[in-house]
């Protein structure tokens, strides 16, 4: 079995905040856990640097696109690396290749019959002498009467086309545009209605409430062609005859990044693509809500169209939103969490468990600072921390380094085992959620456990059983090492190095006799001072253009 994980392209054209991070996060776990299991896992993203929202950024800074780009694209790529990120191919949408993928999908979706030509009026900027790209045009969504760009609206859900909009405004200038004639290329996206229908009734069970209720909520609207090219500063040229001074639209073009980078990736580490993209293989894309019908109605009726046989989507893990201290991140606003900034202060692991076990599965989730600091010392010093000091510590002070475990109750090794089973079918499912919060009520199993048995008592009337007791604790370390890998890969490591273990862990319980040496039994967390709590407030609003409090 192979395992494809396709995370969503962030675009390159701001910093990375907790929103983007908390919508990618689940693809990480899910990728060191098939790992573990032994199966090939082909993990890809990469940063979106075409369209609209780099080339509006590229303005405001004055600088050049690409300047833009590989800023971003640089940043990107060093806070995922020191999130844990275990890409095995980051890439980005300029580059040629991607390039080359995009317009060989392009126009076999044209030999193939499903893009045609079309007489359209678009919107145009008399003042800047311009066809407007769709993110260049705001007005008001004509569905739910929001404040809405002229590709969607945040507020319902809607896609639309920047005709749509009321009272349309040009963003460049705010001036009002016109309506212009003009040629485009569409994609017959209504023919896919009933072979996507069907998609969706196979994979109710795989994808995510969200995913399958707007994804029916489109379907039941029905399915609208789509312009495939536009008139755009940068991206992927048109490869026909007649267009090529235009570009492929980015709803398109971003999403074939998947298959792109898998061959990408190919290349370079000279193995095989298809292997990820054939009938056997099991699929999982990872992306916010408002990634949901790219992935679920877009991305599919390409590769239908492709007629290639290739793999369409399995599992759809798409969040709900990110709040921050109760109110929407804004980044025009500043009112965000850097991931930047975040990393030079907390431990990515931190970051990792708070955004896993308050991550929006099913609803939006509230990222605040009280409780980030908080679930840190509760849960991962107070809890997790405290078990493994307090066993290494007490064993090493009674019996030295080196043990050597043979046995141990037959309670705890059906546990143990009961949870790697739990865990995984969590995570196979995608709700990495659950699967934490069934960890960490294994770590209080455990700290109940150590309270009970009270081994400090035991020591003084038998030694003998008092390492027995010891060692069994030091047991379900060794597992919880394995178990956590996927979720906190640095403490996983940590954990791995205090106790000397130098074989690459494995998802399933540790095997008997285990030989270990306690290296060190340096804390595994260091306490987060409750004062840092306002601190961080004041800072948050003191940084932002936000109203009130």
């Amino acid at each position: 079995m192979t395992v494809f994980i396709g995370g969503a392209w962030p675009y390159a054209n701001g910093s990375l905040h907790l929103g983007h991070i908390a919508a990618l996060l689940p693809g990480d776990i899910i990728a060191r856990y098939y790992r573990l299991k032994g199966k090939q896992v082909l993990y890809v993203s990469g940063s979106d640097c075409n369209g609209t929202p780099i080339g509006i950024r590229a303005r405001q800074v004055g600088v050049m696109v690409e300047d833009i780009a590989d800023r971003y694209h640089e940043e990107f790529t060093h806070c995922f690396r020191s999130m844990g990120f275990s890409y095995d191919e980051y890439t980005r949408t300029d580059h040629p290749q991607h390039h080359e993928e995009v317009q060989r999908i392009f126009t076999l979706l044209y030999e193939n019959g499903w893009l045609y030509e079309k007489e359209i009026e678009q919107v145009y900027c008399v003042h800047d002498h311009r066809f407007l790209p769709d993110r260049f045009v705001e007005g008001t969504c004509p569905v739910c009467g929001s404040k809405a760009r002229g590709d969607q609206c945040d507020q319902c859900s809607t896609v639309l086309d920047p005709t749509d909009l009321l009272d349309k405004s040009c963003k460049l200038c705010g001036h009002k545009p016109v309506l212009k004639t003009t040629t485009h290329l569409y994609f017959a996206l209504s023919k896919f209605q009933q072979p996507l229908q069907t998609l969706l009734n196979e994979h109710k069970g795989k994808w995510r409430e969200n995913a399958v209720q707007l994804t029916s909520r489109y379907l039941e609207e029905g399915l609208k062609d789509r312009p495939v090219s536009r008139d755009l500063e940068n991206g992927v040229e048109v490869p026909l005859e007649g267009f090529r001074d235009k570009m492929i639209y980015v709803w398109i073009e971003a999403v074939c990044g998947y298959l792109s980078a898998s061959k990408k990736w190919a290349g370079e580490a000279n193995d095989h693509w298809n292997e990820y993209w054939d009938k056997d293989t099991v699929s999982y894309y990872v992306h916010g809500k408002d990634n949901i019908p790219f992935h679920t109605i877009i991305w599919p009726a390409i590769l239908m169209g492709m007629n290639e046989e290739m793999k369409l989507p399995d599992h759809i893990v798409s969040n709900e939103y990110l709040t921050l201290e109760k109110r929407k991140i804004s980044t025009s606003q500043n009112w965000a969490v850097w991931l930047k900034d975040l990393l030079t202060d907390y431990h990515p692991d931190t970051i990792r468990y708070f955004l896993t076990i308050n991550a929006p599965e099913k609803r939006d989730a509230d990222f605040s600072w009280r409780e980030f600091i908080y679930s840190h010392n509760s849960e991962l010093l107070g809890a997790f921390g405290n078990l493994v000091q307090r066993t290494v510590k007490f064993y090493k002070k009674e019996f030295g380094d080196n043990l050597i475990v043979t046995s141990v109750d037959e309670i705890v090794e059906r546990r143990v085992e009961e949870v790697f089973t739990s865990v995984g079918k969590w995570i196979e499912a995608g709700s990495t959620r659950q699967g934490l919060e069934e960890v960490f009520e294994f770590i209080r199993w455990s700290n109940k456990r150590f309270d009970e048995k009270k081994p400090w008592v035991i020591m003084k009337e038998n030694r003998g059983d008092g390492r027995k007791v010891l060692e069994e604790f030091i047991y379900i370390i060794s597992n919880l090492r394995s178990i956590l890998e996927p979720f906190l890969p640095f403490t996983a490591s940590k954990v791995g190095e205090q106790l000397g273990m130098t074989q690459q862990p494995v998802w399933g319980n540790a095997c008997l006799p285990l030989k270990l040496t306690i290296e060190n039994t340096l804390p595994l967390f260091t306490r987060i001072e409750l004062e840092s709590i306002d601190k961080e407030r004041e800072k948050l609003t003191r940084k932002s253009n936000v109203k009130g409090e």
